[in-house]
């Protein structure tokens, strides 16, 4: 769903910026539950206010358990068969190359210089190698490129 949310909201609509949307997606990911649903609140917040908010929510959420309802019903039923189960390994792998588009997208929006390719690496690092929590990475992540972002202003304002 995010390659297909910053499409419309950036590209279709212009509700939001490609820094906006890669913002939210950040923020989203920091907040407890799926990502799409928390997006789709911030950007419904912002167009419409809270009733914004509750409407995007409620838009992403429905239709997914309306469908997850019907597998659900049919699911004992097709459980055993090989062409449902050759056709979750097909979803599967389409899931995998929209998720890899949405990292791609999301890169060369926030990949932007050598200290965020280093926070990057470090990240990437400690979570392929450690079992740290996830959102300990992300606040450490936060709190470097906040100090960054403050040596980088002290830097500016001697410079001037």
């Amino acid at each position: 769903m995010l390659p297909m949310f910053r499409r419309v909201l950036v590209e279709k609509r212009g509700w939001v910026s490609d820094a906006e949307v890669a913002d939210m997606f950040a923020a989203s990911q920091c907040l407890p539950g799926i990502i799409a649903s928390n997006t789709a609140v911030f950007v419904g917040y912002k167009v419409k206010g809270v009733p914004g908010g509750i409407s995007a929510a409620l838009g992403v959420v429905f239709p997914s358990l309306a469908i997850i309802m019907v597998i659900a019903a049919f699911l004992e039923g097709i459980r055993d068969s090989q062409a449902a189960l050759h056709a979750l390994a097909g979803v599967r792998v389409c899931v995998c190359v929209l998720i890899l588009n949405a990292v791609v997208k999301l890169w060369k929006q926030s990949i932007a210089d050598k200290p965020a390719i280093g926070i990057f690496a470090a990240v990437f690092i400690a979570s392929v190698f450690t079992s740290l929590p996830v959102a300990a990475l992300i606040a450490s992540a936060g709190a470097f490129g906040i100090a960054l972002s403050a040596a980088r202003r002290r830097g500016d304002e001697a410079s001037s």
